[in-house]
């Protein structure tokens, strides 16, 4: 059914006057008249008594009228739901969490997300960078916070924040009482860490960046960051951390020790597939792009 003409017969049947119809609807009044010719040929009934100055709705025009209001109401809704949709204000938005992003930068941006776009459905779960990459390539996510640097094709990456690296220590060890440790300092200690398969390019840049005459003496690995504090507060050795991460979980028994320069850092970004970039993740992106890029150490 023309939508366009039961608007029309709607603006008649408030009015009952073609001629205050036509100008509300700001058409000329033989048109106005075609259109509910063509709207009754096409019910098969109809619709009003016409009189000279005026008219009145039959049976069916009453029924048609009312019925009228809420189909267009109804058309109206759809509408902008699925102008919603193409704008990326609806629909669902998959994403996932690095575990060492916990907090932070990553809570501010998604509850920003979420005020502005409150009818998008965000569904988030929380993985290692190498998982969260897999589900990615897979389709099975539309988006996945991730620590740079990747070894994927067809993924772009929008930088989110850089963090300083951290090393943690226990609270007894005599580098706890320096205000900065030096590489050479922590070269041959024991190191906690998780493993590299989680994130690879994030553990070989943390090597580099720490160890660069040689890779750290691995004594323990652990799944997550909580757990590889608890180790260094156990005594087992010492372990890198991003500050955020760091400072969040506040393990007694742990000191945080910044490193001399070059300052180690690790970044933060937001991984999506370049071939697809869905309607609803454009505003994500977009608050991502207000973000200030990273800084030159």
């Amino acid at each position: 059914m023309d939508l366009r003409r039961l608007r029309y017969f709607l603006v008649l049947a408030e009015e009952l006057n073609f001629t205050r119809a036509a100008h509300r609807l700001h058409i000329a009044q033989p048109a106005l008249s075609q259109q509910i010719r063509a709207l009754e040929r096409e019910i098969g009934a109809p619709l009003l008594e016409r009189g000279s100055r005026s008219c009145r709705l039959t049976v069916v025009g009453e029924v048609v009228a009312r019925e009228a209001g809420e189909l267009l109401a109804h058309a109206a809704a759809s509408q902008e739901r699925i102008r919603a949709a193409v704008g990326g204000r609806q629909g669902q938005l998959r994403l996932a969490l690095t575990r060492s992003a916990r907090g932070g930068p990553v809570d501010a941006l998604l509850a920003a997300f979420r005020t502005l776009h409150p009818d998008v459905d965000l569904v988030v779960r929380t993985g290692w960078t190498a998982h969260n990459i897999t589900e990615l390539l897979a389709g099975r996510l539309d988006a996945a916070f991730v620590r740079p640097p990747l070894d994927s094709e067809g993924l772009e990456c929008r930088h989110i924040t850089r963090e300083e690296l951290l090393v943690a220590v226990p609270a007894d060890h005599p580098l706890a009482r320096e205000r900065r440790v030096t590489r050479g300092r922590i070269a041959a200690e024991p190191v906690i860490l998780w493993p590299r398969e989680n994130a690879p390019g994030m553990h070989d840049l943390i090597t580099r960046q720490l160890w660069p005459d040689g890779g750290p003496r691995i004594v323990r690995e652990e799944p997550d960051d909580e757990q590889l504090l608890l180790s260094v507060a156990a005594g087992t050795g010492i372990a890198p951390v991003p500050e955020g991460r760091a400072r969040a979980l506040r393990i007694p028994g742990v000191r945080l020790k910044r490193v001399t320069a070059p300052m180690p850092t690790v970044d933060l970004a937001l991984a999506h597939q370049s071939a697809s970039a869905a309607p609803v993740l454009r505003g994500l992106l977009g608050l991502i792009d207000t973000l200030p890029g990273p800084t030159a150490d």
